[in-house]
């Protein structure tokens, strides 16, 4: 049995999702993140939908599943969600290596990257968002 919303650290007013072990850099999953941040959660999928760079497509289905369990899960109004917070972490990193010239290798690391994203839900009397 999973432990309530509060007892997580998050307030009644927020919920989460955490993704694990992304296959990008987290210097690259950090640019999307920033994108998004503070934005109104529909504009936020909006941003993510037309956007051109590749982890996006993923970045936005967490988005999608954070909103469904603000809605689901704790009864929040999904038109007033925002994206509260939107964290990336190291994860693991993957070494090989890469033939060079004179029998020498390189190694090449492939970064992993955690994401966990939050909405809140905003006070009555705020509306709008950054334009």
């Amino acid at each position: 049995m999973s432990k309530p919303n509060h007892a997580r650290g998050l307030p009644e007013t927020e919920a989460q999702c955490i993704v694990s072990n992304l296959r990008i850099s987290p210097r690259k999953l950090n640019l999307v993140a920033a994108m998004i941040r503070n934005l109104p959660a529909e504009r936020a999928i909006a941003t993510l939908t037309f956007s051109k760079r590749r982890i996006a497509d993923q970045v936005r289905k967490a988005l999608q599943s954070a909103i469904a369990n603000a809605e689901n899960n704790h009864s929040l109004d999904v038109d007033r969600l925002i994206v509260a917070r939107a964290e990336v972490g190291r994860s693991i990193v993957m070494r090989r290596f890469h033939a060079r010239g004179r029998g020498r290798a390189a190694r090449v690391e492939k970064w992993f990257s955690h994401l966990k994203i939050v909405v809140a839900e905003r006070a009555q009397g705020a509306e709008g968002g950054t334009t």
